[in-house]
């Protein structure tokens, strides 16, 4: 499925339509439409952790999020080997409007309780 940048991943701008693969339950391939050599692996954070913010206004507004809105959430994870080693991004989670095909990252530069890179093996044990 095919996704329209509403606003840009960081340090990723030129980055103007991505294609979301399902590699499994926990993850997803994110792939750049016009730029072959850019790819993300992306992971479901709630199987992870609790995992609660607020979407700003102006996102809700650029991607036509309703109450009823179905939407995907997902943080970019860098994979090591050993996966243990893995880190998640948990301070910029991407959402995907599946009704619109519209997406946007935010960066929760507030937040006290999340980080930009997490080791995952702090989460699989719980």
């Amino acid at each position: 499925m095919k996704f329209d940048i509403c606003v840009p991943i960081l340090g990723f701008e030129d980055v103007k339509q991505v294609e979301l693969e399902k590699i499994d339950d926990f993850f997803m391939k994110m792939k750049a439409v016009d730029h072959e050599h850019i790819s993300f692996t992306l992971i479901n954070p709630f199987i992870l952790r609790k995992y609660d913010f607020e979407v700003p206004a102006k996102v809700k507004e650029l991607l036509e999020i309703q109450e009823k809105s179905n939407l995907l959430i997902f943080n970019i994870v860098l994979i090591q080997t050993p996966i243990e080693d893995s880190v998640v991004n948990f301070i910029g989670p991407i959402l995907f409007n599946t009704d619109n095909n519209k997406a946007a990252q935010i960066i929760l530069s507030e937040s006290r309780e999340y980080d930009v890179a997490e080791k995952i093996s702090l989460f699989l044990s719980k």
